[in-house]
């Protein structure tokens, strides 16, 4: 059956369809041996798909996993500086699978990774704002924390104003919080922290949407999203 490239290169867990235009536009893509461009067509059951002359095959089974990535590992696939990356992580994974939005490199927690692009676009794009709650340790004055849940503009974005609870005080001005997120910037929650003189000790994400962290995994395993998990996911991000 003949489905726009985009599509056949998210449904294998390429990268999402508007990652594949960029390929596609760079040249990155062919079929048959002849270079493709956005918006053709293939059979990947019978055409010769190849991305930077690698091949790629017909649909996969798809596979969500839940990762507890651990501080100084990169959410990337490779990495030029030869950090430890979560593709390393997840290497037991019988298909490649792609992150779902970012963890910075000292962060820590409940990270998604999929070969489901139509899943992954829906949990990354803008306009569906899937909640993301974590649990941050910060140093600072406790008259400073109510600034956390007011509006504020992070690089130049109006950020939704986050939900903050404080879960326990600690001598030497040192909080325990959970802040929930809408919009998931770059960096955002440290960002929203330095805004409000709070030095953040450790920041660890503990929920996507109605999704937890699983208690069970320890920094660096991971295990696969049961069919109940996905499709909450799915109605959460609006695909269902």
């Amino acid at each position: 059956m003949r489905e726009r490239l985009q599509k056949i290169l998210s449904g294998a867990g390429v990268c999402s369809r508007r990652a594949a235009e960029k390929l596609m536009a760079r040249g990155a893509v062919t079929v048959n041996g002849v270079t493709a461009k956005p918006g053709d067509c293939a059979d990947a059951q019978t055409d010769d798909i190849r991305v930077d002359g690698r091949r790629i095959g017909g649909h996969e089974a798809l596979h969500t996993l839940m990762l507890y990535k651990p501080a100084g590992v990169v959410t990337t696939m490779s990495d030029e500086k030869n950090r430890k990356t979560v593709a390393q992580l997840v290497r037991g994974c019988p298909v490649r699978v792609l992150p779902v939005g970012r963890l910075d490199q000292y962060s820590e927690g409940l990270l998604l990774l999929t070969n489901d692009g139509a899943l992954l676009d829906a949990l990354t794009h803008p306009r569906n704002h899937v909640d993301k709650t974590y649990q941050v340790t910060v140093r600072g004055q406790a008259q400073r924390l109510p600034g956390l849940s007011e509006p504020m503009t992070i690089d130049g974005y109006r950020i939704r104003p986050a939900r903050v609870r404080v879960v326990s005080r600690q001598p030497d001005g040192v909080f325990v919080l959970h802040i929930t997120i809408h919009e998931g910037r770059n960096r955002q929650i440290r960002k929203m922290c330095a805004q409000c003189g709070l030095k953040v000790l450790r920041l660890c994400r503990i929920s996507v949407g109605a999704l937890r962290l699983d208690p069970a995994l320890k920094p660096g395993q991971w295990r696969e999203l049961s069919a109940g998990e996905v499709e909450a996911l799915r109605r959460q991000s609006g695909q269902a």
